[in-house]
């Protein structure tokens, strides 16, 4: 899965993309970076359930599910009314995402300026929301002026079923859907939840629009704000301090929890950004246990044994028999997969079972 970390200068996104993927820590210090460029990492989903498997499977490796990071140009105010490539750089690498994560600031600091003299979170992520929907509204009128175009350079008489001319079905299609949308951008400006149905979405798809993309809003906050932010916006709204999530990161695990407790947080912010985006894109968790390794594997809620043992390999997909399920609670009640099975906790499942998330895997099949 790939997230764009986006936001006005100085919100503390380069803070945030270190802490989540490690790149600009230590002694070699933040990537040099060239204007406009997007710079990428991978970060780790700390999975309290892998660490639980790892204790008892003593693994000669343990892999995490994870989540590629994409830290996107600095946005700016006014960037979506100027004319291309000046607004590409951002935009592009963010349309290639699967979520964007748009980080707001919230803090003060006399140290830090903010570019629009003055810290307002709200003023700030109206703004931010604009920028994305006049960027997608542009995309969409330059693309509905196109097919008028071709519609007109097609008229050569011929008129068909759908009583258009010079214009085939899946062209009348992604007008109409395009139409639509416009109209939601015109009417709402703001984000709002949006479901199309496959034959609306599929002659749109390789637009990449961003307000078909989940939106997770992330207030960087001052120490003393954790967890006051409202969503009085309806969106996905959570905070996070950098610089105490810099103090968790440098504790040694076992005093972390301790920390969060005093702080009266469940989780790290960094945990709670990454299970959000999980649960934005609707996704899920399965593992495989073993001497070797034990690991978490990504799938979508819904997703059927087939489909799971591809993101495995793809030959044990094409040569799927059977599926072995061993619940995650019963295989920690009994204490390993020996006692699991002696008390008849497998259950074996064919080509239509659905996965159920912590489910632990052992998949049968011939190629």
């Amino acid at each position: 899965m790939r997230v764009a970390l986006l936001g006005f200068p100085q919100s503390g996104k380069k803070t945030f993309f270190t802490l989540l993927t490690g790149r600009g820590r230590g002694a070699s210090g933040f990537p040099a970076l060239k204007p406009g460029e997007t710079l990428e990492g991978i970060a780790l989903i700390h999975d309290t359930r892998v660490d639980m498997l790892a204790t008892i499977f003593k693994p000669e490796k343990t892999k995490y599910a994870e989540n590629l990071i994409a830290l996107c140009p600095d946005m700016a105010p006014g960037d979506a009314k100027r004319q291309w490539p000046h607004q590409r750089e951002w935009l592009e690498a963010a349309r290639h995402c699967d979520l964007l994560c748009v980080v707001v600031r919230a803090f003060t600091s006399d140290e830090v300026y903010h570019p629009s003299g003055s810290v307002d979170p709200e003023r700030d992520r109206l703004t931010l929301e604009a920028e994305l929907l006049l960027a997608d509204l542009e995309l969409i009128e330059k693309r509905l002026e196109r097919l008028a175009k071709e519609k007109r350079a097609g008229g050569n008489g011929r008129t068909g079923g759908n009583g258009r001319t010079g214009q085939t079905p899946q062209q009348v299609q992604e007008e109409q859907t395009l139409g639509m949308l416009k109209q939601t951008i015109e009417r709402e400006m703001k984000l709002v939840p949006l479901t199309l149905k496959p034959h609306e979405l599929d002659p749109i798809r390789s637009l990449n629009l961003l307000i078909l993309k989940p939106v997770l809003w992330v207030y960087n906050v001052d120490e003393d704000q954790l967890g006051k932010v409202k969503d009085a916006a309806g969106h996905n709204v959570f905070t996070v301090s950098c610089r105490i999530e810099q103090e968790i990161m440098d504790l040694e695990p076992a005093e972390r929890d301790a920390y969060l407790k005093d702080l009266g947080l469940a989780a790290s912010g960094l945990d709670r950004l990454n299970q959000a985006a999980y649960d934005a894109l609707g996704l899920m968790s399965f593992y495989t246990v073993g001497k070797d390794e034990v690991r978490a594997w990504t799938i979508r809620k819904g997703s059927t044994a087939p489909t799971a043992a591809g993101k495995v390999h793809s030959d044990i997909e094409r040569g799927f028999i059977r599926v072995e399920i061993i619940k995650f609670d019963d295989l920690i009640a009994a204490g390993g997969e020996a006692e699991a099975k002696a008390r008849g906790k497998v259950q074996v499942k064919g080509r239509d079972y659905v996965i159920e998330d912590g489910d632990i895997c052992h998949f049968r099949f011939n190629v």
